[in-house]
């Protein structure tokens, strides 16, 4: 399928995206993803050296890492995530992550409304291991109610400024929609998720049951981060995945 790729240094194979970030990732026979968490954030670059310890002390190379989540102080402009993605993409280049010129490294890039971090810090990332046995596992990159690959997200924002609970249950469609869109094309579906995760400051109860329970998408439980989404003026993200290793370190 031309919009999965296999990327064969990592061990993985990945959905086209944008430059800063692909859709989602899934482990190629042979290999698991296994998924770190940090017990703080830890600022990006001070991060980046930790998870390369990590990934080289499971004997893997630097290519295995492919996804991350981070946390940010506050929604960027327009501009401001352009400047911080140029940031962000110089250490995936030198890792080896750019072949052919396209980001396979899946990301959720949030920001926590409460006790936010003072800079940009990771929070979790996964990289493959080798494991004969191992059943399917992957990652769905984050997304909010905005088509990606746009100028601008202000301009294509689902229901832009509705806080209304329609306009709020708008948003979660488009979102939810696109969870099962980029799952589907790896293979996946809610019934192989292992977490889902929601980041709102907003009131989902109204149509939580119906829009999110109802279709599967919490059939092992939400997680509901009291975050924003990355830009200005979008209110409303998601990602899932399906990894049976997790670890807090």
């Amino acid at each position: 399928m031309a919009d999965v790729i296999d990327f064969a240094a990592g061990g993985y194979r990945f959905i086209k995206g944008v430059s800063q970030y692909s859709a989602g990732v899934a482990a190629q026979p042979g290999y698991r993803l296994e998924r770190v968490r940090f017990a703080e954030p830890v600022p990006l670059a001070e991060g980046f050296a930790r998870i390369a310890e990590v990934i080289k002390a499971a004997g893997r190379p630097l290519t295995a890492f492919a996804a991350c989540e981070l946390r940010s102080p506050a929604p960027f402009t327009e501009e401001g995530f352009i400047a911080f993605n140029a940031i962000y993409i110089e250490t995936l280049k030198q890792w080896g992550l750019f072949e052919g010129g396209l980001n396979p490294v899946a990301r959720s890039n949030v920001c926590p409304e409460i006790a936010p971090p003072p800079v940009p810090s990771f929070h979790a990332f996964a990289f493959t291991v080798e494991d004969a046995g191992a059943a399917p596992s992957f990652v769905v990159a984050g997304s909010g109610e905005a088509p990606e690959g746009h100028a601008k997200y202000q301009d294509h924002i689902v229901n832009r400024g509705d806080l209304s609970t329609e306009g709020l249950r708008g948003k979660a469609r488009f979102v939810l929609a696109e969870m099962e869109r980029r799952a589907g094309l790896l293979g996946f579906g809610w019934k192989d998720t292992t977490a889902v995760q929601l980041y709102t400051v907003h009131d989902v109860h109204p149509f939580l049951a119906e829009e999110i329970v109802r279709r599967g998408a919490a059939r092992g439980g939400l997680t509901w981060h009291f975050n924003r989404p990355p830009v200005q003026e979008l209110e409303y993200e998601m990602d899932c995945r399906g990894i049976p290793v997790e670890r807090v370190i």
